[in-house]
């Protein structure tokens, strides 16, 4: 062996050796979500994990597939789209103040379903594609495979329905892909918007349902928050914590804090090696709702 081999040998181990002791233990850490993982972008690397391989219902995370299938597809973003009538689930499972009949521009529609997580404009966005909302499905679904979420499946556009699973492993990969479109990461973290309609001529004004988007004290570049009753409270981020930049992915929190405070929590202790602990009756649910599964897997980090 040459000295130069043996230097070469040294550094890398001590390059290893500084990573794992810059990576806090997973045991320093508790959430209040079901399923959970923490993965660092630039490498792949998962610096936590609980459950992330459990098929759950993923509620309006969906979306983040429904805003990949519109912007790479062959659909001009410029384009003003009728607003149509909903279908039975969403007319059902959720309010919209849009007016059926009246025209918004695509990626104005787009922007609403990310960042106010609004369902008719998901549905919209569906309903305006080559072939209807059937096809766009579909070609959730096969982007979905192409993307390697073999635990993913996609019922509707907008996620209200519970038939929308994946697991947080599975949208780690689609996290990855999203984020190479910049329209998307604006969009869902933008923090206020006010969508222009015409055909009547109207206004309205949204939020983000993530309010983290609006503290400074966050660097977030992807945001997507969902709630249905079967999947709990989720929500995923993309955020640069101490020079990182990693991909949070929540998934069945108690509350709608639960998740906000995991967030909270995963960047705590990526900063200090400390995550701090979960309110009572949101430890409560997920100690509960980990004991329905068959296999109970502890925590582990990579």
């Amino acid at each position: 062996m040459t000295y130069k081999t043996l230097l070469t040998g040294i550094l890398i181990l001590l390059s290893g050796l500084a990573q794992a002791l810059e990576t806090p233990s997973p045991a320093d850490i508790q959430l209040g979500s079901v399923k959970a993982t923490v993965v660092e972008l630039e490498n792949g690397n998962t610096l936590y994990s609980k459950h992330s391989d459990w098929q759950t219902p993923i509620a309006s995370l969906t979306k983040l597939m429904t805003a990949l299938v519109v912007v790479e597809g062959p659909q001009d973003l410029e384009e003003w789209v009728m607003i149509p009538e909903p279908d039975r689930e969403t007319r059902k499972n959720a309010y919209s103040r849009i007016r059926v009949g009246s025209t918004l521009k695509r990626k104005d529609l787009l922007r609403l379903a990310l960042m106010s997580s609004e369902n008719l404009a998901a549905y919209t966005l569906g309903a305006s594609y080559p072939g209807g909302v059937e096809a766009f499905v579909a070609e959730m679904n096969r982007k979905a495979q192409s993307l390697g979420m073999v635990d993913s499946h996609f019922a509707d556009p907008s996620g209200l329905s519970s038939r929308n699973l994946s697991t947080a492993a599975d949208l780690v990969k689609l996290v990855t892909a999203v984020t190479k479109h910049k329209v998307i990461e604006e969009y869902s973290t933008t923090p206020r918007y006010t969508a222009h309609f015409r055909k009547p001529r109207y206004s309205l004004g949204y939020g983000n349902t993530n309010r983290l988007v609006h503290r400074n004290s966050w660097d977030i570049e992807l945001s997507k928050t969902g709630y249905i009753t079967e999947a709990g409270r989720c929500l995923i981020m993309v955020s640069t914590v101490e020079g990182r930049e990693v991909a949070i992915v929540l998934l069945d929190a108690f509350g709608k804090l639960t998740p906000l405070g995991d967030a909270g929590r995963v960047k705590r202790w990526l900063t200090t090696g400390n995550g701090g602990k979960v309110a009572g009756a949101a430890l409560r649910y997920e100690q509960a709702k980990s004991r329905e599964y068959p296999h109970y897997d502890k925590v582990s980090s990579f």
